[in-house]
């Protein structure tokens, strides 16, 4: 291995491991949360977050169209050592990210909780639940896309390790609130929204100690009036991802919806679990795309081809290893996983168990379509990208509503049918169209 492969290798695994820690880290504070809810609370309560999920969805969309369009711009800006252009994108997303925050917090926190509670969950006995949590949920959600604005940026700056101290640090508290503010105070499901608003401040204090040292100042906060071109760019750049993430955020409306209405608490339960399940799978899904995204637009930037195939490499090599793990590890012992949230109904533990064994099996052609959505947008295919993530998760909503009403004992596999059918699209439509794969930007 020559002297730039080398480097390259280090480079990636540096990277790689640092947002892995902060992958595991949220990944850990998201299903401790809900083992922390289903035995504090009740089974209802871990329904009633996973019914939230589509406003966290939401939330993360926002952050993937500004920051993270914003955080592939700062990276190729920096490649070229173009430090002046990188600190302009850096402050327009800033600005982006805490006004659209504010104006959510309002609308959704303040003047209409109930009326986003109701849109979201149908059932009368899990909706008070619901409603608690989201309204901390909407009103604490500029801290949201703050804390996951500042921690792409600083990553793209060089800091991954911070990042990941942030984010370790973020979750910790969370979880330490978790039970003080559940068990000791007595706030219920209120306390476990709250909890986590709080980690998020504080790992928001800690990425702004990246700006102590002077060395760090190359990308800082500089005076720049409304661009409308630049907001366009920023915005196009994260359009593939964000797009992805609205069509997330409908499908988990929708699945939720039909779930509830086909399987009623049992069927949503063993969902809930299920995406649980997700995030684990989203621990190294997550690590794999920040390292593509933040050390391939730098490579990008520096016209390296060479050093962009050695991170696609690396990147596709170490998702197909994690995953082939990750479902063996679900397929050995489901039950376990169902208790551990809390299930202690005969119905429930059964419906589970099955649930999980088709889902883990369900997300592995998932992982490789979003893995390969960013390979095409930082080839500079926006086309195929924005096929992707509209396709990623819409192509799912059909396929569920027809199992739904057809075949519902099998309502399970609607995901992997979805997922294969999407594949094949992408490979027809990758020859139809002879897509040319090389760096651009």
């Amino acid at each position: 291995m020559n002297k730039d492969n080398h480097q390259g290798v280090e480079a990636f695994y540096n990277y790689l491991w640092a947002y892995i820690l902060v992958a595991l880290s949220g990944c850990l504070g998201n299903v401790v949360d809900g083992i922390i809810v289903g035995n504090l609370i009740s089974e209802d309560g871990v329904s009633a977050i996973n019914l939230s999920r589509p406003i966290n969805q939401f939330i993360f969309t926002m952050h993937l169209l500004i920051n993270a369009g914003a955080g592939m711009l700062v990276g190729y800006a920096l490649g070229q050592k173009n430090i002046d252009l990188a600190r302009r994108y850096f402050t327009q997303a800033l600005l982006f990210s805490v006004g659209l925050g504010v104006m959510l917090a309002i609308l959704g926190g303040v003047f209409f909780p109930s009326q986003t509670a109701r849109l979201l969950c149908s059932n009368e006995q899990i909706l008070p639940l619901a409603r608690e949590y989201m309204q901390v949920l909407l009103l604490g959600n500029p801290a949201f896309i703050l804390m996951w604005g500042l921690s792409t940026m600083v990553g793209v700056d060089g800091q991954p390790k911070l990042v990941s101290l942030a984010v370790v640090i973020d979750n910790v508290v969370n979880l330490c609130l978790d039970i003080v503010f559940i068990q000791w105070l007595n706030w219920g499901i209120t306390g476990s929204s709250l909890a986590t608003v709080v980690g998020h401040l504080v790992g928001i204090a800690i990425l702004l100690s990246h700006w102590w040292k002077p060395k760090n100042y190359r990308l800082t906060p500089v005076f720049a009036r409304f661009s409308f071109p630049a907001y366009k760019k920023i915005v196009s750049q994260g359009a593939p991802l964000a797009i992805a993430s609205v069509s997330l955020t409908l499908l988990l409306l929708s699945a939720n919806t039909i779930v509830l209405s086909t399987l009623g608490r049992t069927g949503i339960f063993a969902f809930a679990v299920c995406m649980n399940l997700l995030q684990i799978y989203n621990l190294f899904l997550s690590g794999t795309c920040q390292t593509l995204q933040s050390l391939g637009a730098i490579q990008v930037g520096k016209g390296d081809a060479e050093g962009f195939r050695l991170v696609l490499r690396k990147s596709f090599w170490f998702i197909t290893v994690t995953m082939a793990i990750t479902c063996v590890f679900v397929w050995v012992d489901p039950q376990a996983i169902a208790k551990l949230f809390g299930a202690t109904e005969l119905d429930m533990l059964t419906e589970t168990k099955y649930a999980l064994r088709v889902f883990a099996l369900s997300f592995i052609p998932f992982c490789y379509i979003y893995v390969l959505m960013i390979v095409y947008k930082l080839y500079g295919q926006h086309r195929m990208a924005l096929f992707i993530s509209f396709a990623l998760s819409l192509t799912v909503i059909p396929v569920l509503w027809v199992m739904a009403r057809t075949m519902p004992n099998l309502l399970w596999y609607s995901y992997l049918i979805a997922y294969v059918i999407e594949a094949l699209a992408i490979v027809i439509l990758h020859k139809a169209t002879h897509v040319k794969m090389s760096i651009s930007k």
